[in-house]
C-alpha cells in the first residue's frame, strides 16, 4: 500500500533526507514542507491532503486543528517517557550508557503522546551531531519504519504513556542553559569533554580563552600535553590546545559573538597565539596507528598491502590548505609498497566540498572560492590518474556536492548503509561544480541520470544510490561494522592475482577515456563556468553562500539564548 506522506520540518536535515529516501523507496509518495509557523503547515496540510504527516525534525509545535484531523507522527531523540527540547544534551551530560528514539504522536502536552515506536542504541563518547546522524538515525530509521508500518496496517493501537510502568525511566527535563555547559578550565577533562560534545555543532560551549569570550566546537582529549587550566599549550592544523584541571583539550573551532564558526587559530589570532608553539603530529602508518589518540584531520596507517586514509575535517568541510595537505598525504600514500588505498574520509561525514566558511571569512571570497575549488580539482586528479594503485572510496557517513565526486574519483565507492548523498550543487546560488563530475557522474550512471541528480536536487540513500551504480556496495550496521567490513573487502581487493587484473582494466579503461576526451578539458570548461560563478555579474552564489553561512549563525545565537570583493582575479580560464 502507498501512502501519501507530508513531512513536516524545520529543517530538511541529513535525517529528515534519509527518511524521505527510505519512505520512497518503499513505494510511499513523501512530499517535504520546511515550515515555521502555523500558517505554512496549515497550507501544506491543504495543498497535500496527506494521509499521514510525519515530524523527522521539528522544533514548534503542530497546530490542535491539524493534529485533532490527522495522525501525527513526531521523532523524539528520547527514549521512551523523555520530554523537553534538550533530550540528547542531556543524556551525553549525564553520561547514559544508552539512549533511544520514540516515535510519538502529536498531542496537546508536547512529547508526551500515544506511542507508536521506539528503538534504542548504546551511547558513544562522540559529539551530539556525530550521535545524532548515526546512533539517532540509525534508530530514527528502524522505529520510524515500524510506526509507518504499524499505521498502515490499520488495527495497532499506539499505547499511552504511562510513568507507572516499570520499563519507562525516561522524564520531563528542562530546556538546557548556556551556564550549564559553561566552561572552567579548572575542571577534569572528562567533564568538559562532555560539556563540548554535547553542544556541537550548535550552540557551542561558552569558553575564555587568552581572554577572548566564544564558543568552542570539534573538542579533543590530548594524552599526553600538560599545563595551567586554560593555558594554551599548542597548535595544530588550525585546532589549539588547552590546559585543563588535570589534563588537556583540543579545539578545533571557535565562534565569537555574532561571528561565524571558524578554525580555532583563525579566530584568536596570531597576537594570542603568539609564543604557542606548532605541534605537528608524529607519523602513524602502522596497525598500531589505531591506537594513537592524538589530535590529528590527516592520519594513515597500513594492514598488509592496504593503505588507510583518514581524513576528518569539521562537518566535512575541506578549506584550500586541507585540500593541499590530503593531496600531499595521499600523494606519499601512493609511493608506499602497498597495492590499494582505501579513502576513509572521517566517522562522521566523508566530505561536503569546499568549505564556505573559510571563503566566507576571506578577504576575498571570489578569490578564495577559485583557490579552494583549484584545490578541490588537483586533489581529485591525483586520485583520477593513480595507476599504481586500486583507490577505493569508503564512505562512512553523510556527503555533499564535492564530496559526492571527490568519491567516485575512486575505482570502487562503498558506502554505510544509511549514508545521505547530495550529489549537486545548483542549490547554493546556481553554483556549475567542479571535480571533474562532468567525466566522473556520467563515468557511473550515464547521461541522463547525471542530468537528473544534478539538476532535481533529490537526496540519495544508499539503496537508490547502488541501484543506479553510484556507488558500488552499501553495507554495514554501523560504523564500526562497516569499517570491519571495509577491511575484510579491501584485503580481497588486494591479493596479488586480483590486483594485477584490476589495474591492468583500470589503466585501459583511463586510456579509451583519455583518447575520447582528455580529463583537463572536463576540468576547464567546469572551471569556465566557476569563474562566471565566482567572478560575474550574477552575485547568486555569493548571496547564497551568505544567507547559509549566515543563517547557521543566527541559528546558533537563538540556542545560546535559549557582494564579495574581486580586487584580485585570476586569469581567465578557457572556454
Amino acid at each position: 500500500m502507498s501512502l501519501r506522506i507530508l513531512f513536516l520540518c524545520t529543517a530538511y536535515n541529513g535525517l529528515a533526507q534519509r527518511a524521505w529516501a527510505e519512505l520512497s523507496d518503499l513505494g510511499h509518495q513523501v512530499a517535504v514542507q520546511v515550515a515555521a509557523d502555523a500558517a505554512t503547515m496549515r497550507a501544506a496540510v491543504a495543498r497535500e491532503r496527506p494521509q499521514l504527516i510525519v515530524a523527522p525534525m521539528l522544533k514548534s509545535a503542530i497546530p490542535e486543528d491539524i493534529w485533532r484531523r490527522h495522525v501525527c507522527l513526531i521523532v523524539h531523540p528520547g527514549i521512551v517517557g523523555d520530554r523537553g527540547p534538550s533530550s540528547l544534551d542531556w543524556a551525553i551530560l549525564e553520561r547514559e550508557p544508552d539512549w533511544g528514539v520514540t516515535v510519538l504522536q502529536a498531542a496537546e502536552e508536547m512529547d508526551a503522546g500515544d506511542i507508536w515506536a521506539s528503538a534504542g542504541f548504546a551511547m558513544r563518547a562522540v559529539p551530539k551531531s556525530q550521535l545524532y546522524r548515526h546512533e539517532v538515525a540509525d534508530a530514527a530509521l528502524r522505529a520510524l519504519l515500524l510506526a509507518v508500518e504499524r499505521f498502515e496496517s490499520g488495527d495497532y493501537r499506539p499505547q499511552a504513556l504511562d510513568y507507572a510502568r516499570a520499563d519507562v525511566r525516561g522524564r520531563l527535563r528542562p530546556g538546557i542553559r548556556a551556564s550549564d555547559r559553561e566552561i572552567d578550565w579548572h575542571g577534569d577533562t572528562a567533564s568538559l569533554h562532555d560539556r563540548i560534545r554535547s553542544a556541537d555543532s550548535a550552540p557551542g560551549a561558552r569558553v575564555e580563552l587568552a581572554g577572548l569570550r566564544c564558543h568552542a566546537f570539534g573538542a579533543h582529549i590530548e594524552p599526553s600535553l600538560r599545563g595551567r587550566p586554560g593555558e594554551l599549550l599548542g597548535r595544530r592544523e588550525g585546532a589549539v590546545c588547552v590546559g585543563t584541571g588535570d589534563g588537556a583539550l583540543w579545539l578545533s573551532h571557535l565562534r565569537e559573538k555574532d561571528g561565524i564558526k571558524l578554525p580555532a587559530t583563525r579566530v584568536l589570532g596570531e597576537r594570542r597565539l603568539a609564543g604557542v608553539a606548532q605541534r605537528p603530529p608524529r607519523p602513524a602508518t602502522s596497525v598500531a596507528a589505531r591506537r594513537d589518540r592524538a589530535y590529528r584531520q590527516i592520519r594513515y596507517r597500513e594492514i598488509g598491502a592496504v593503505g588507510y586514509l583518514h581524513f576528518d575535517f569539521y562537518n566535512g568541510a575541506m578549506s584550500t590548505g586541507q585540500c593541499d595537505r590530503l593531496r600531499t598525504a595521499f600523494l606519499q600514500a601512493r609511493r608506499r609498497p602497498t597495492r590499494a588505498i582505501v579513502l576513509m574520509g572521517g566517522q562522521d561525514i566523508w566530505s561536503n566540498g569546499i568549505h564556505l566558511n573559510a571563503i566566507e571569512a576571506a578577504a576575498d571570497p571570489a578569490l578564495e572560492s577559485w583557490r579552494n575549488i583549484l584545490a578541490m580539482n588537483a586533489l581529485v586528479r591525483e586520485i583520477v590518474l593513480t595507476e599504481s594503485h586500486l583507490v577505493i572510496s569508503a564512505m562512512q557517513g553523510n556527503a555533499g556536492a564535492g564530496g559526492v565526486i571527490l568519491a567516485l574519483a575512486a575505482d570502487q565507492v562503498w558506502a554505510r548503509r544509511g549514508a545521505v548523498m547530495n550529489p549537486h550543487y545548483k542549490g547554493m546560488g546556481g553554483l556549475y561544480g567542479s571535480e571533474y563530475w562532468t567525466y566522473l557522474l556520467p563515468r557511473r550512471v550515464g547521461q541522463a541520470m547525471a542530468q537528473e541528480l544534478t539538476e532535481e536536487l533529490r537526496p540519495l540513500g544508499t539503496g537508490a544510490a547502488e541501484r543506479i551504480g553510484l556507488i558500488d556496495a552499501a553495507f554495514g550496521t554501523g560504523v564500526a561494522d562497516f569499517a570491519a567490513h571495509v577491511e575484510q573487502r579491501a584485503e580481497r581487493l588486494a591479493d596479488p592475482t586480483a590486483w594485477r587484473k584490476a589495474v591492468a582494466l583500470k589503466r585501459r579503461h583511463r586510456a579509451a577515456d583519455e583518447r575520447r576526451k582528455p580529463l583537463e578539458s572536463y576540468g576547464a570548461e567546469e572551471l569556465a563556468h566557476m569563474y562566471r560563478n565566482f567572478f560575474g555579474a550574477d552575485r547568486s552564489y555569493h548571496e547564497a553562500r551568505r544567507r547559509f553561512v549566515r543563517k547557521n549563525t543566527a541559528a546558533c545565537e537563538a540556542a545560546a539564548a535559549h557582494s564579495a570583493p574581486t580586487s584580485a582575479r585570476p586569469a581567465q580560464v578557457p572556454a
